[in-house]
């Protein structure tokens, strides 16, 4: 089930790659949200709170872990366009490595550090509790939300994008079982939703494991493959670093937002959550295309097909375009179903901050997708240091204008920070795009001149 994207039509291709990844971001948000709506509904409005107030701090630890094993496994993608079967065992083998070593420093300090990270987030005293026991859950799992993300970015490398989207159904399937279970049978409350979310994300890793045992001769390694060698460890690391410090120079921008809404109130958090979680699940498509582009980029780069990446390139635009309009009128049409989901009773006031939210954000709807585009593509031909800067602008918008908002006390400011960040950002990485791009043609036209002159 392993695509080549280095030869077809390249919307077909990418098309194709996508929906499944897209399906596969839909259903791993639908973690997240399904413990949000019965933490909302089953247990109250400041555990609903307490569940959004670690959101920032998720995205800070687990999106440094995802851009690393992301990171790692885009020499895989380049190795196997190549066509060099043996480089991508060598770098399956290099990135499963330093994840382990990672995920298990990564595990300590962050639990370690959760106490302090709260506090300095100004977290409200009434949800300091369960804000806790829910974040020490998930750092203490992280291991399994790595092994899903390596193991599904390996599979996505060599061109399978399905398979991941099975066992990630499945585990959806579980997790709402577990969630009901775990809140309204025993309850645990919101240690319940932590407990469901860990464990639906462990079986969805171990199965796509079992799968490549199988399946896909092409990815069995041996004990040589599990070696760390020096020129795999420096590109992954070269790749992966900058790529998990964008991630979470980004957190830390969002983590100044979220310090501002935790200063307004838990109504304003609620409403937040519930909105940002809405805005997270339709925005998945972005996510969806910026990982197809990097796979088809870096596959691409394996030939040095230049022509082929500007063409991928341009699809993609138009296609994040289209939908970004279309997503935002359907939005603003159906948020006050999707409010429903969240609160029971009078949710008026809620929904009323949570319209506010969603009419700033989406008017930048294009701008975002342009970031998950173009940092992707930039990775994928093995650039990081321009995609991470793009982590920069965004840290500074976001920071700017959630100091603003904090001062002013202004919801509406909170929103802004995000939307500021998006347009700054997805400006910069276009340019930087076109930069990178031109930057390749040259070195192609002279390699080629260099060959000519030998003949």
């Amino acid at each position: 089930m392993e695509l080549d994207m280095t030869k077809g039509s390249p919307g077909r291709l990418i098309v194709k790659f996508m929906i499944p990844i897209l399906l596969g971001n839909v259903f791993q948000q639908f973690y997240n949200l399904v413990d949000t709506i019965i933490v909302g509904r089953y247990v109250g409005v400041d555990a609903l709170a307490a569940v959004g107030a670690t959101g920032m701090i998720m995205f800070l630890i687990l999106g440094f872990m995802q851009g690393l094993s992301t990171g790692f496994t885009v020499l895989t993608a380049q190795r196997f366009g190549a066509g060099d079967e043996e480089g991508v065992r060598k770098s399956v083998g290099n990135a499963a490595v330093l994840s382990a070593i990672i995920t298990v420093i990564m595990t300590v300090v962050s639990m370690l550090g959760m106490d302090w990270l709260l506090r300095i987030m100004q977290t409200p005293a009434d949800i300091f509790d369960m804000s806790k026991d829910y974040i020490m859950i998930i750092c203490g799992g992280m291991i399994f939300n790595i092994l899903y993300n390596l193991v599904s970015s390996v599979l996505r490398a060599v061109g399978n994008s399905k398979v991941p989207l099975y066992f990630l159904i499945l585990s959806a399937g579980l997790n709402i079982v577990l969630d009901l279970f775990l809140i309204r049978v025993i309850p645990l409350g919101v240690a319940g939703a932590a407990i469901a979310t860990v464990a639906s994300q462990g079986v969805s890793g171990i199965l796509c494991l079992f799968y490549i045992k199988k399946k896909v001769p092409l990815l069995h390694l041996k004990a040589h493959h599990l070696k760390l060698e020096k020129i795999y460890v420096k590109n992954q690391l070269g790749i992966g670093i900058p790529m998990a410090l964008q991630f979470s120079i980004t957190a830390i921008g969002t983590m100044m937002v979220q310090v501002a809404l935790n200063m307004l109130g838990t109504t304003y958090i609620a409403a937040y959550t519930a909105a940002s979680k809405a805005e997270q699940l339709v925005t998945q498509a972005y996510s969806a295309l910026g990982m197809t582009m990097a796979t088809y980029c870096a596959q691409n780069r394996g030939v040095n097909d230049l022509a082929r990446i500007k063409k991928g390139n341009r699809i993609a635009f138009w296609m994040s375009a289209a939908y970004s309009v279309v997503i935002f009128i359907v939005v603003q049409a159906a948020l006050p179903f999707i409010i429903s989901l969240f609160i029971t009773g009078d949710s008026s006031q809620v929904l009323e901050y949570a319209r506010i939210y969603m009419t700033i954000c989406g008017l930048f709807f294009i701008p975002l997708g342009m970031i998950f585009i173009y940092r992707n593509s930039m990775q994928g031909y093995g650039f990081a240091f321009l995609p991470m800067m793009g982590g920069v602008v965004e840290l500074v918008s976001r920071a700017v204008v959630a100091v603003l908002a904090a001062y002013f006390a202004s919801f509406a400011g909170v929103c802004m920070a995000n939307a500021s960040a998006w347009c700054l950002a997805g400006i910069f990485l276009f340019i930087s795009n076109i930069f990178v791009t031109r930057k390749m043609e040259k070195e192609q036209a002279e390699n080629a001149a260099l060959k000519k002159e030998a003949i």
